[in-house]
């Protein structure tokens, strides 16, 4: 993937899981909700990602637009995800959402943690 821009984006497999699970949370035809990223502290490799539905924006947040998808983050974590892709697996090693994040240092073998 090239950027052109600092964003966060998502890939067509995560958007369409996205979607499906707003869809079973009954909140697919709500336009108020989005899809809401960050980072944390903990995990095995000192920070771990964070997902969310949410329908409230605060003050501080980066709100993106990728695919169709609205995705916000508050700005400590977007200093963090710039330019990440969200992207969802279904494979036999192991299924969910991953993060192909190009500020990653190292991260865990379950993906869920990461190192800058």
């Amino acid at each position: 993937m090239v950027s052109t821009e600092n964003s966060i984006y998502i890939s067509d497999k995560a958007k369409l899981k996205v979607i499906q699970l707003m869809n079973e949370a009954g909140i697919g035809a709500d336009t108020s909700y989005f899809l809401r990223v960050g980072v944390v502290g903990g995990g095995c490799s000192g920070l771990s990602y964070k997902l969310d539905f949410d329908n409230e924006i605060k003050p501080m947040d980066q709100v993106f637009e990728d695919k169709g998808v609205k995705i916000v983050t508050d700005l400590k974590s977007f200093l963090y995800l710039v330019n990440t892709e969200l992207d969802f697996s279904d494979g036999l090693n192991g299924k969910g959402f991953y993060f192909d994040n190009p500020n990653a240092s190292r991260s865990c073998g379950c993906g869920d943690s990461f190192a800058v």
